[in-house]
């Protein structure tokens, strides 16, 4: 490297400091005093709204909790705290209380047989999905004044199959329009706020699924990623969230998709609160073909598993890792090389450094129209969004015109991209093959204050390299930082080897404690 690249290197580290100081201190400034979601009025109630899904399940089983008095007191607890968050677009749904009473008729009638328990996994266990997947007779808005009456006909695949597993489903979450963008926030219900830190992004697109979860407003919650957006929020909001491989979920009725769809870097799974319960919630997801090629519930031995890191995306405008950030993957290194008695090895992904130009591509090769579902079946022109919204007139955010105009910008090299996203995915597939796990930065910063990412988003490429590799990816959380804001780190692995990630995650939470609660608790 010449003396003139060191320098401009040092220039742009300087850049990215300053501006980034700059915009803390003004957006801190004009949004106020910090201020954290409140706490769950009784211990009682805090300790029934912490545990896990598969907790909640086991205990309805054994008659130890009754389905209605869980499904109660989340609904009670949203009613509450979404004053605060700004969450939910629909619900809590009456007949939720409904079918946790009648669950509970049939437990106290022994009206469950053995094998009746054990296909039905989440009997009496409440759950949320986010605005842009279709629960039947609901709102699905996906963030458009347009569609603020529309509902959907029938059930997401997904919510089907969860419903299907026992289930209750009891509200509907927040997505920036159409999904596409890392902040949730649209002119219909407005912005949704991180419950660490009210003036804090929640990340997108199921930023409202991440609010909810963190501050103990449901059991779990079924998400969708296409360019991080399971793991922006469960970053942000400090919890876990599974980006599973490529066609492993059907997404029939998630942002209009029919499921038929076979190249594509969409993809559903789960968002929790605890680790355990990825793998019984990806089990009830899974296309019924892959589960005897991803073995989710073989064993996986961790101390036999071979790992690796990578130290930065290397993408220039990103900001620097900050030392925080960078304490986080010191302490997962020597963690895993005390447990394996190996090397961490440190490894650097071929053309990761164009990762934004990839993602880039890959998104006009999706099977959608941007323009025209953003203006619900009329084509909009970019141009004149741009001015009515500068007059104050639009119906859309910012973010979303900005999105807009990027579809008139010139293309992406077609053969460039493809070529570099072979030889990325070719090397890490190689890399790790059938025991391999890749240690990845979330971000090289923690959640920004709202509107942050409009003038900084490149850092969402770290995590949106693994949705155009079409891998599996596991956001962890890992403690909070001087800010009291969540940290994390995201465990990536081969193709159906989703197992591994879900194993390692299992571990991280054992050794460093997973989801922080983020309100004040009472003891």
């Amino acid at each position: 490297m010449s003396i003139g690249q060191t320098l401009l290197g040092a220039l742009i580290v300087l850049f990215h400091i300053l501006t980034d100081r700059f915009l803390e201190f003004i957006l801190g400034w004009c949004l106020g005093p910090r201020r954290c979601v409140s706490t769950p009025r009784s211990v009682e109630q805090q300790v029934l709204l912490s545990k896990s899904a598969v907790d909640l399940a086991q205990q309805i089983r054994e008659r130890k909790l009754k389905s209605y008095d869980i499904v109660k007191a989340y609904c009670e607890r949203i009613s509450i705290v979404n004053r605060e968050l700004n969450a939910v677009v629909d619900g809590p749904f009456r007949e939720a209380l409904q079918q946790a009473q009648q669950i509970d008729i049939n437990m106290a009638a022994n009206a469950y047989s053995e094998q009746q328990l054990q296909e039905l996994p989440f009997l009496g266990v409440p759950f949320t999905t986010k605005d842009s997947t279709a629960v039947a007779g609901k709102l699905q808005t996906m963030g458009l004044v347009a569609r603020k009456q529309e509902r959907a006909n029938q059930d997401a695949e997904i919510v089907r199959l969860m419903k299907a597993s026992g289930a209750i489903i009891i509200a509907t979450s927040n997505v920036p329009e159409l999904n596409k963008w890392m902040e949730t926030r649209n002119m219909l219900i407005g912005g949704t706020n991180n419950p660490y830190d009210l003036r804090r992004s929640v990340g997108g697109s199921s930023g409202g699924e991440g609010a909810l979860i963190a501050a103990s407003c449901t059991a779990f919650g079924l998400g969708t990623d296409i360019g991080g957006s399971i793991r922006i929020p469960a970053f942000n909001c400090g919890i876990f969230g599974h980006k599973v491989t490529s066609c492993a979920i059907n997404m029939a009725g998630c942002s209009f998709r029919t499921g038929k769809e076979t190249d594509t870097m969409v993809v559903a799974g789960p968002m929790t609160r605890h680790a355990k319960d990825l793998r019984p919630i990806m089990n009830v997801l899974l296309e019924p073909s892959l589960r005897p090629v991803m073995k989710l519930d073989q064993p996986v031995d961790v101390k036999r598993l071979r790992y690796f890191y990578s130290p930065k995306i290397g993408i220039r405008w990103c900001n620097p890792i900050n030392r925080e950030t960078e304490s986080v993957m010191v302490k997962v290194r020597q963690h895993f090389e005390a447990l394996s008695g190996q090397q961490v090895r440190s490894v650097e992904l071929p053309h990761s450094n164009i990762a934004n130009k990839m993602w880039r591509y890959w998104m006009t090769q999706e099977p959608a129209n941007f323009s025209l579902m953003l203006g619900n079946g009329v084509v909009l022109n970019p141009f004149v969004e741009l001015f009515k919204k500068l007059l104050g007139k639009s119906n859309y955010t910012m973010a979303a015109v900005l999105a807009l105009l990027d579809t008139v910008l010139p293309k992406e090299s077609e053969a460039l991209m493809r070529d570099a996203t072979i030889k990325c995915k070719s090397y890490l597939q190689e890399l790790l093959g059938d025991d391999g796990v890749l240690f990845f930065h979330s971000s090289p910063r923690t959640a920004p204050f709202h509107y942050y990412p409009l003038f900084k988003f490149l850092d969402f490429h770290y995590f949106s390299l693994f949705n155009v590799l079409r891998l599996p990816v596991t956001q962890v959380p890992m403690g909070l930082d001087s800010n009291g804001m969540p940290l994390g780190i995201q465990v990536i692995a081969n193709h159906n080897n989703d197992r591994l990630c879900l194993a390692v995650a299992e571990e991280l939470e054992r050794a460093f404690g997973g989801w922080v609660p983020p309100f004040p608790l009472k003891l």
